[in-house]
């Protein structure tokens, strides 16, 4: 066993060791960074852990995550995320298994404002999961419906994770944005097809849905005009951004602010009593993000600092010679860790590894960003970690197995898909270069 190797192998031991026990994962990155230096490299002040925490958090970039997190929990209260709602369902009445598919559309016009994957169940499985069991689905179907549909939230741009990615990989954030288009209508669509496929026994026919929304007075002019306020804003916010107006991060602050003024003052119902529950869940959820993010640098700095991800990726370039072979080891790898980890831990851990073994597969920057993020996207449904599944748990009130048992048929589709954009990478990158 090489010298490089010991250390990564106490690193990552007494990451997974840490994690297994049940400790938060910020402390698990810290104690295998202290662990590992003081092993390895006695005469280092441990002060430096600090220092490194400091500076892997200091980066103008990050200030994305914030903003992003306060919009979602603004739109939330300010009605604009009912207001979505109730245009999809409208607008897409005729779909079989209208109001599963309405919960996926929704969420895709959800994740284009919020970024994040556990808000958009949230936000939009908090208004479906109770609408689908009304009209006749069981509660482990919706919930699954909803927390699948979920994972749109990071896939269509703006997305956080991409954010990451794009500062650790020194890649455009925006060229990541656009990229995300493609296969975020995609996987939405293969949501929807599954949606028709489990849902089709407890959905009521497009017709009685039709009925019923003409017996309320409920019409596509009347529902437009509601929610053009919210249909605008992913327009304004990624039209800013590939339009040069404003850098991501700036987008970030704008949609913030168009969603407080237009829930407060165009919908009316943000009120002053509102803020500080909005404020503490986005200033819960970003500390939890950026608290982990700046556990990560120490621990990517000493991983760098003993060239540990260069002798993985030759040790791994030298044991696996076949282009298929290589994109299925990292798929594999990001899938397992999906498991265990958050998205954004899983980029800053293997994004120095994946790199040259993706370059000499010959997967671009870009593609392999996209790829990190839906596969790990793909994590959020998977047991055990499987956040979204967490999130619908608590709106639906099943059991984490109930809930597992039936998002199997979406896991299998996405992860399906994942494997074939990860053998095409040109899928993912030709609308980047076309733009330019």
């Amino acid at each position: 066993m090489s010298a490089t190797m010991v250390p990564a192998l106490v690193l990552f031991a007494v990451l997974f060791a840490t994690l297994f026990i049940g400790v938060p994962i910020a402390l698990c990155l810290v104690s295998a960074s202290y662990v590992a230096l003081a092993l390895f490299e006695p005469r280092t002040n441990l002060m430096v852990l600090v220092q490194r925490m400091f500076v892997g958090s200091d980066n103008y970039v990050f200030m994305a995550v914030p903003f992003f997190m306060l919009a979602g929990e603004l739109m939330l209260k300010g009605g604009i995320s009912d207001r979505l709602v109730n245009f999809a369902r409208v607008a897409f009445w005729w779909m079989p298994g209208t109001l599963a598919n309405v919960t996926t559309i929704a969420s895709a016009f959800f994740g284009a404002i919020s970024g994040s994957n556990p808000a958009t169940v949230s936000a939009i499985g908090g208004t479906m999961i109770p609408s689908m069991t009304r009209e006749g689905y069981p509660k482990d179907v919706a919930a699954a419906v909803a927390a699948a549909s979920g994972t749109l939230g990071v896939v269509i741009p703006p997305s956080i994770p991409m954010v990451v990615y794009g500062i650790t990989a020194s890649v455009s954030v925006p060229k990541l944005f656009i990229g995300g288009i493609v296969p975020g209508v995609v996987l939405a669509i293969l949501i929807c097809s599954v949606n028709v496929a489990m849902t089709a026994k407890h959905a009521a026919p497009p017709s009685a849905v039709r009925d019923a929304m003409r017996a309320n007075g409920i019409t596509f002019s009347n529902s437009f005009r509601d929610a053009v306020w919210a249909l605008l804003m992913p327009v304004i916010i990624l039209g800013g951004i590939y339009g040069g107006l404003f850098t991501p991060t700036e987008a970030a602050v704008v949609s913030a602010f168009y969603a407080a003024i237009v829930g407060a003052f165009v919908y009316k119902e943000l009120k002053w009593s509102h803020l500080p529950d909005v404020f503490g869940k986005a200033a819960l959820s970003t500390g939890m993000i950026l608290l982990v993010i700046a556990a990560c640098a120490p621990f990517a700095w000493f991983m760098t600092s003993k060239g540990i991800p260069t002798a993985i990726s030759a040790w791994v370039l030298a044991a696996i010679e076949s282009k298929f072979l290589l994109i299925m080891a990292m798929n594999v790898i990001l899938l397992f860790l999906g498991c265990f980890l958050d998205t954004s831990v899983i980029i800053l851990l293997v994004t120095p590894i994946f790199l040259p073994i993706a370059v000499s597969a010959g997967v671009g920057t870009i593609a392999l960003g996209l790829i990190m993020v839906i596969n790990t996207s793909v994590g959020m449904i998977t047991p055990p970690m499987a956040v979204n599944l967490y999130i619908a748990t608590r709106i639906s009130g099943c059991t984490i197995e109930q809930i597992a048992k039936r998002i199997l048929p979406f896991l299998a589709v996405e992860t399906a898909f994942v494997l074939v954009i990860s053998n095409f990478p040109a899928m993912l990158e030709w609308l980047p270069n076309l733009i330019g």
